[in-house]
C-alpha cells in the first residue's frame, strides 16, 4: 500500500521532513539550493512556486530572514515579508492539508495569527553542554494549518538551563542570546545526526515534525 505523499518546501537539509517521514509520509522536498544531504527525494527549484500537484500533503518553511536580498524568489518584495503570505496564500488556495512554518519574530506573527508555538522542552529535546550539563533545547517555531492541532504539552524551558543553535560555522555564534550549542550537541538536540552546523541552524527539530504530521495523517485518513 502506498504512503501518502508530502511536498516539503523550502526543506533545506531535512530536519522536518524526517519527522513527516516518521508520521508515514513519502516526502519529497525542493530547495532554492542543492542539499547533498537531504536524506529523502530531492529537487533543485523554486519553491516559491514549485507545483503542488500529485501531492496528498504540504509543508512549507519559507527563509524568515525580514529584510534578506540574498534569496529572491522573483517576488516583488523580499525575505519573510514576501514569501511568508505568499505562501499562505497559495495553500489556501490550493486547498489539501497544508502547514506552513515560522520563527516568532513581530512581523511573522501579523501573517499567522492563531498559529501554534512548538518548543524543545515540549518534546524532551537537548544535549549536555561542554561542561556535561543537560540544556533543554530553546527553539520556538510557529505553525499555521488549516488542520486542527492542540500543543503537546505546555512550553517549560522558563527556568531551567536551555541552549539554542545561533549563527552559522562550526561552533555558531551566539549574538548576546545566551548559551549556544556547537556542532555535535545541535545535531543531539535536535535528532539530525547526519546534518550540518549550518543545516541544524536553520532546521525544524523531526520530533516537532513527526507531531505535526501525525495530524495530517489523520485529516488525510478521516479520522479528525
Amino acid at each position: 500500500m502506498s504512503r501518502p505523499r508530502l511536498l516539503d518546501l523550502f526543506c533545506c537539509e531535512g530536519g522536518a521532513s524526517t519527522g513527516y517521514s516518521r508520521a508515514g509520509f513519502e516526502v519529497v522536498g525542493v530547495d532554492i539550493n542543492e542539499q547533498p544531504r537531504y536524506p529523502f527525494e530531492f529537487h533543485c527549484g523554486d519553491a516559491s512556486v514549485w507545483g503542488l500537484d500529485g501531492f496528498d500533503a504540504v509543508a512549507a518553511s519559507p527563509p524568515c530572514e525580514d529584510h534578506s536580498v540574498t534569496m529572491g524568489f522573483g517576488m516583488a518584495d523580499r525575505g519573510t515579508g514576501g514569501r511568508l503570505p505568499h505562501t499562505i496564500e497559495r495553500l489556501r488556495r490550493w486547498g489539501g492539508p497544508w502547514i506552513v512554518e515560522n520563527g516568532e519574530s513581530r512581523a511573522v506573527k501579523q501573517y499567522m495569527p492563531g498559529a501554534l508555538r512548538l518548543c524543545g522542552s515540549m518534546f524532551g529535546l537537548g544535549a549536555n553542554d561542554s561542561r556535561g550539563q543537560w540544556r533543554t533545547l530553546r527553539r520556538h517555531r510557529l505553525f499555521l494549518s488549516n488542520v486542527n492541532i492542540k500543543e503537546p504539552a505546555p512550553c517549560a524551558c522558563r527556568g531551567i538551563p536551555v541552549g539554542g543553535i545561533y549563527g552559522h560555522g562550526e561552533q555558531g555564534v551566539n549574538g548576546g542570546r545566551g548559551y549556544g550549542f556547537a556542532a555535535d550537541s545541535a545535531r543531539l538536540a535536535l535528532g539530525m545526526p547526519w546534518a550540518s552546523r549550518d543545516g541544524c541552524a536553520e532546521a525544524i527539530p523531526p520530533a516537532y515534525a513527526e507531531f505535526l504530521g501525525q495530524a495530517l495523517m489523520r485529516r488525510i485518513k478521516g479520522e479528525e
